[in-house]
């Protein structure tokens, strides 16, 4: 399995804004993608900003590619996500899953 990750900031409204976006629209979209596997959205107040890691779940390379295109390290900002974020990585990154663990409570 193959975690493709991204990064974001945003002020605490735009960072509300983002996850609806993300839940409500970009999620259910990659659901629709053969190999998606499910995803975190992560979030963390620094300050008067708000930083979000995306971490998506894929099958294989050849998954992510379905989702991304030819070049996968380049980061997918839909328009809607650009106008709420103050700022975003270009790039992701891609690990491939080691090992993972679930909580039993």
């Amino acid at each position: 399995m193959i975690a493709r990750i991204w990064r974001a900031r945003a002020t605490p409204q735009g960072a509300t804004v983002y996850l609806t976006h993300i839940t409500g629209g970009v999620l259910p979209k990659l659901a629709a993608i053969a190999g998606y596997r499910g995803a975190s959205v992560l979030r963390r107040t620094d300050g008067a900003s708000v930083e979000l890691l995306v971490v998506t779940y894929w099958e294989s390379m050849v998954a992510v590619q379905a989702f991304a295109g030819a070049t996968p390290d380049v980061a997918v900002v839909e328009p809607a996500a650009r106008a709420v974020l103050s700022d975003f990585d270009d790039f992701v990154h891609h690990f491939e899953v080691a090992h993972t663990a679930r909580s039993l409570g």
